[in-house]
């Protein structure tokens, strides 16, 4: 999809907030403990939507930043290293390239994640940084994944076709 500069930061800011909020609402059901509920995540309350909407607001500038400085170029390195557009569906080298990003951007994210909220928030160690880098990053990237192919990514680019013509 070719777009202008403008048009390419609108989809960026909108794929970075529907990733750093779907994220969010993850973690936090995590943290408040609605994963070891009966009934597991289907036990959450409202309550959870807008305490990750609260967090995505910065987090999701986080996401914007780093996306930008490093996730979106190397995203595509590895779609090009593995897709070749001029023979593969389109889709497919859409999916590779998704599938790039998100190898980038979970583990950057997840270290961001536990330098802000275990680290300076909650005063961790920084000697057990690594640990809990680790730690966050096996718990995100399933979620990181799946809610990029199949949550994110296709209502951004919904969302981003229903305004693409007025910007």
């Amino acid at each position: 999809m070719k777009l202008t500069k403008k048009q390419g930061i609108i989809f960026g800011l909108i794929m970075s907030y529907a990733m750093a909020y779907g994220m969010e609402v993850y973690n936090i059901a995590i943290k408040q403990g609605f994963n070891l509920n009966p009934g597991g995540f289907s036990s959450m309350v409202n309550h959870v939507f807008l305490d990750a909407l609260i967090e995505a607001l910065y987090m999701g500038a986080f996401v914007f930043l780093f996306s930008n400085l490093w996730g979106n170029r190397l995203g595509a390195a590895f779609a090009a290293k593995h897709t070749d557009p001029a023979k593969d569906n389109p889709y497919f080298c859409r999916i590779m390239r998704q599938a790039g990003t998100v190898a980038v951007m979970c583990p950057t994210m997840s270290l961001v994640a536990s330098i802000l909220f275990n680290i300076i928030l909650a005063g961790a160690s920084p000697v057990n940084l690594p640990a809990i880098w680790v730690g966050t990053l096996i718990k995100n990237f399933p979620m990181a994944f799946f809610w990029n192919m199949f949550g994110a990514a296709p209502f951004s680019h919904w969302f981003f076709g229903k305004i693409k013509d007025k910007i």
